[in-house]
């Protein structure tokens, strides 16, 4: 069974549809072990609790630089025998040696469908106002692995959302996440950890 880390810094609402997933036994090989989040007081953590998962907190602005973060970052996961990790709306980018230490197990849910609507900056609401602004008939969300370009690791799964007439930001933020999110990222976890288990 492997330990798997969600890394957080907000509400937590992807790491609720992950945890709803592994209660109804729909990830065998994978244990949700760990949530760090990226600050203290984020509902994210109250979710853990609930949940019966560990939680912890790592803050970038704690650390004099970015590879000092990685290095504490890194000891949190490796500490708890973390296996696998999934980036469910965490906002400090990863360094190469966190990178490096988890290559092709590390996970991220990205809420457009790469390579629209995607790299430096794009994240959360900004994500649905760019994708608004362009006029797109069609958005979604995707899982890829994250590698040392933000948003360029290989894609595992896409899901597309149409656009409705007068979407706002906020509601296609939520349809998305509805009808995209909540169920591509607690598949491509599953189907993460069966791969990796079989080696």
């Amino acid at each position: 069974m492997l330990k798997v880390a969600v890394l957080v810094s907000g509400g937590g609402t992807n790491l609720q549809a992950l945890l709803d997933s592994e209660a109804r036994g729909e990830n065998p090989h994978g244990k949700i072990s760990l949530v760090v989040a990226s600050k203290p007081g984020v509902y994210a953590l109250e979710r853990a609790k609930n949940a019966g998962v560990p939680g912890v907190v790592v803050r970038r602005k704690d650390y004099a630089t970015a590879e000092e973060f990685d290095a504490a970052l890194l000891g949190v996961l490796k500490e708890n025998g973390i296996d696998v990790v999934v980036l469910a709306g965490f906002l400090s980018i990863l360094g190469p040696s966190v990178i490096a230490a988890y290559p092709e197990r590390i996970l991220n849910v990205h809420p457009s469908l790469i390579p629209s609507f995607c790299g430096e900056g794009m994240y959360g609401l900004k994500v649905h106002e760019a994708a608004l602004a362009k006029g797109v008939k069609v958005t979604g969300a995707t899982v890829h692995f994250v590698n040392e370009v933000c948003d360029g690791g290989r894609i595992i799964a896409q899901k597309a959302v149409e656009v409705a007439e007068g979407d706002t930001p906020e509601t296609l933020q939520r349809r998305v996440m509805e009808q995209a999110e909540w169920l591509l990222l607690p598949a491509a976890l599953a189907k993460v950890c069966a791969d990796y288990d079989k080696g």
